[in-house]
């Protein structure tokens, strides 16, 4: 299809699009939901998809709920998806540790149960989850007992975040062995009416900064989220979609990995900033803007109801 980047998909666009591609990647919060509401539309437009012959997959770097979580969300939200189609950076980071770098030894995770979990699930212990306050002084700290058989410093999202557990995490990063992995680097977390809260960069960042090293990123748009999918799908880059609200994560993700991209204007980014990104003529910035954009992934369903 011979358009110009940050094109509006509309009309006949929409049947070549779909017709030159066989995978949709899907983000999800801004996506297909908001919150705990499904965006009018969006399962709609992922089950045709489906019905339709296409291979649809969901790919998120939201550290704090399992890929089974994720399968039982969607279920509830009307979205007919498998355990196995969702990508989340904890199970991606258990994928990594476990086949790729093949840990041999426990992870202390700054993270969650979900992290956890998945770490579990293909045989790597971890500590270091749950609550870990403060106690005593600079001495304390700096002398704080380590576990012998952690090889892995794990960073995803942790709400629990502490002083005492970046403490821990510069302990072990000071062997030059142990591996550093973070799940994602997101800033912020959006929320309604414009609010933030801090993401999962803000604690790798710290960590990176105690340590005075840096993390081995498994999150978009880190190359390894699409790798761990056509690991196990082999699915081909240039048959796919990556579709998103990120444009520093999920179309970057795209434009990484050779794919297609399209950009919804119901999550995170505006179309100002895409065309502000393209108008900068910066190599550094061309990889943030979409080949595609919509107001919502509810305007695909005409052409695959047709």
């Amino acid at each position: 299809m011979a358009v110009s980047k940050c094109t509006r998909l509309s009309g006949p666009l929409i049947q070549e699009l779909l017709d030159s591609v066989d995978n949709f990647l899907f983000d999800c919060d801004g996506v297909i939901w908001r919150g705990e509401q499904a965006i009018p539309g969006a399962p709609e437009v992922t089950n045709l998809l489906k019905k339709n012959g296409k291979r649809v997959f969901f790919v998120t770097n939201n550290s704090t709920k399992t890929r089974e979580m994720y399968a039982e969300k969607m279920a509830k939200l009307g979205f007919l998806a498998k355990t196995e189609e969702v990508f989340g950076t904890a199970y991606c980071s258990a994928v990594y540790l476990k086949h790729i770098a093949k840990l041999d030894g426990k992870v202390y995770i700054i993270g969650g149960n979900a992290l956890s979990k998945e770490l579990q699930k293909v045989g790597i212990q971890t500590v270091g989850a749950g609550p870990d306050p403060v106690f005593g002084g600079q001495s304390d700290w700096a002398n704080v007992p380590l576990d012998p058989e952690v090889k892995a410093v794990v960073v995803g999202f942790d709400e629990h975040f502490s002083y005492m557990k970046l403490s821990k995490a510069l302990k072990y990063l000071d062997n030059p062995d142990c591996l550093f992995v973070g799940t994602n680097t997101d800033s912020r977390l959006p929320l309604e009416g414009g609010r933030a809260v801090p993401g999962t960069g803000c604690l790798v960042r710290a960590v990176e900064t105690a340590a005075q090293r840096k993390a081995q990123i498994i999150g978009k748009p880190s190359h390894f989220m699409f790798d761990c999918v056509v690991s196990e799908y082999g699915i081909d880059p240039a048959r796919t979609v990556m579709v998103g609200d990120r444009l520093d994560t999920d179309i970057l993700l795209g434009s990484n990995c050779g794919l297609k991209t399209l950009l919804t204007l119901t999550g995170v980014c505006h179309l100002d900033e895409a065309t502000a990104h393209q108008e900068s003529h910066c190599p550094e910035r061309t990889g943030m803007v979409p080949d595609y954009y919509v107001e919502t992934i509810a305007d695909l369903l005409p052409a695959l109801q047709g």
